[in-house]
């Protein structure tokens, strides 16, 4: 569940800076032969590209840790696997 909410508090964050940065009549920055005066900002999107990129990285190598734990511990259940390191 930890896992999941912090996947789910992620996408949030990103869904809240697109819908902060989109803004109405700004073209990409494509050079043509039609001249246009209001660009979008690239540097934000590849941002928010990048933490896409970092919050997969991040959630796949959870997930993988708990694969581990399931392995080593039958159940998931914290505090079992806290009192089975302990002793």
């Amino acid at each position: 569940m930890k896992i999941i909410s912090m996947d789910v508090m992620s996408t949030g964050v990103i869904a809240y800076f697109v819908v902060i940065a989109a803004r109405q009549g700004v073209f990409t920055p494509i050079l043509g032969d039609i001249p246009r005066t209001n660009y979008a900002d690239p540097v934000p999107q590849a941002v928010i590209l990048t933490a896409i990129v970092i919050g997969f990285s991040i959630q796949a190598l959870m997930l993988v840790g708990v694969i581990k734990l399931a392995r080593n511990h039958p159940t998931l259940e914290i505090n079992e696997i806290e009192k089975g390191d302990l002793s």
